[in-house]
């Protein structure tokens, strides 16, 4: 596709989206009480948006990845919380 074609595309849902976690980082702005380790991955994953790096999708999803080798000896809980523990 041509960059025309993608923008017609894509544009309007991307912008949505980026609207959406724009209200997102508003609210966790506002609210009372301190970061936790994913909103500090969240953080660390949109600085991956910027610059002209052709694998934005990839850094961002190694943003919330967990890179240790070494397994846990049980895990915390039953469901994924989308970034990786310090």
């Amino acid at each position: 596709m041509t960059r025309q074609q993608v923008l017609d595309l894509y544009f309007l849902d991307a912008r949505h989206k980026l609207i959406d976690i724009a209200a997102f980082l508003d609210r966790v702005q506002r609210s009372e009480g301190k970061d936790d380790f994913r909103i500090k991955a969240f953080r660390s994953a949109l600085t991956k948006l910027n610059g002209g790096k052709k694998q934005k999708a990839k850094d961002v999803l190694l943003a919330f990845s967990d890179l240790s080798k070494k397994p846990i000896e049980k895990a915390g809980m039953k469901g994924a919380i989308g970034a990786a523990k310090p």
